[in-house]
């Protein structure tokens, strides 16, 4: 059935919705934000209790299930293979998000706001947030010059906003209050150690500045190379014959990342359509885990997921740093994915 799920976090409570059905047999999950349903097939309930893997990730959900409720945690995998638990709980027949009894006079923040965000040590940096709204029901996402925050969805509550996201690849938490300016003024919380401030203007006009993100090669005129190992531990070089005469696009991205699932699905289909053609595509993985058959089965969990068909190459543990040392003929990895 239908359950209202919250995950506890530093920020308080992260709703999300939650649907649980039987399919031939088995459990299947899905993840629900807003316009966005997660499908979660990998489930299996065992002596009372339900442990799912996010699809694509490595993230998973353990649940004790006692008659109409469910109380586990969520573990995502972070850096270095370090694990960050959440505790979860979940009640069915209940399908509100943040209020059970919603308001009728809400302030309106549909809408393009331009968003700064500053960090605990005083660092800011800015986003552009889009929301729509209908009566207490707000949805949107927020971009940012490395990617978007994908799909928020929770209410507007008098002057307040929440919004919240738990997909099986982050859980975000906003929290905002409209002052007497018009601005939004709140905090942002991932898992439980991200936590940011943020002002939000109304801006019709906003836009993004990503240049500070971009990535080029130091000698324009160089040809660009690099050689990592693939899933079996076989060199692949971009020298290779396999590529020579064709349009090869590299992608530096990582399983662990939700944008880079969201461009994976964008080049399965681009590489299924234009292969024939002379279209290669290769993407270089830089993983949570550093050792390499860990960071090769997450990668396979990642084709699987998105059928991907296309080269798949281990090329490092997934910090900024590593990455631009593993290639440096660029400029420099300030994101992922960062598309060559």
């Amino acid at each position: 059935g239908a359950y209202r799920a919250v995950l506890t976090t530093p920020g308080g409570e992260l709703p999300f919705g939650l649907d649980v059905a039987a399919e031939e047999g088995r459990f299947v999950l899905q993840l629900i934000n807003g316009d966005e349903r997660v499908r979660v097939s990998e489930v299996t309930v065992k002596d009372g209790t339900l442990h799912a893997i996010m699809p694509g990730y490595e993230n998973s959900l353990s649940a004790r299930v006692s008659g109409g409720r469910l109380e586990g945690q969520v573990s995502l995998l972070r850096a270095d293979g370090e694990r960050q638990a959440l505790p979860f709980g979940a009640e069915i027949g209940q399908t509100w998000r943040f209020f059970e009894e919603p308001l009728t006079d809400n302030a309106d923040v549909s809408g393009r706001w331009s968003v700064t965000f500053t960090d605990v040590a005083g660092t800011t940096s800015p986003g552009v947030a889009e929301l729509t709204q209908l009566f207490g029901t707000v949805t949107g996402t927020i971009l940012t010059p490395t990617g978007d925050h994908r799909y928020l969805a929770g209410e507007m509550r008098g002057d307040e906003l929440h919004l919240s996201r738990f997909d099986g690849a982050q859980a975000d938490l906003y929290r905002a209050r409209l002052n007497e300016r018009g601005d939004l003024v709140g905090e942002y919380w991932s898992g439980r150690f991200l936590h940011r401030r943020f002002v939000a203007t109304r801006s019709a006009d906003a836009v993004l500045d990503t240049s500070t993100v971009a990535t080029a090669l130091r000698d324009p005129g160089a040809r660009f190379g690099f050689s990592f190992k693939d899933l079996d531990g076989q060199p692949v070089a971009l020298s290779d014959p396999r590529f020579e005469g064709k349009v090869v696009i590299v992608t530096l991205a990582g399983s662990w990342c939700p944008t880079s699932h969201d461009e994976a699905a964008f080049l399965s289909g681009l590489h299924r359509k234009y292969r024939d053609q002379g279209l290669e595509v290769v993407a270089l993985m830089f993983e949570h885990y550093r050792e390499f058959p860990q960071a090769a089965a997450a990668v396979r969990r990642f084709r699987d997921k998105l059928g991907i068909e296309y080269v798949n190459l281990i090329a490092g543990a997934s910090d900024l740093a590593a990455a631009s040392r593993a290639l440096p003929q660029l400029t420099g990895v300030h994101a992922y994915p960062t598309t060559i």
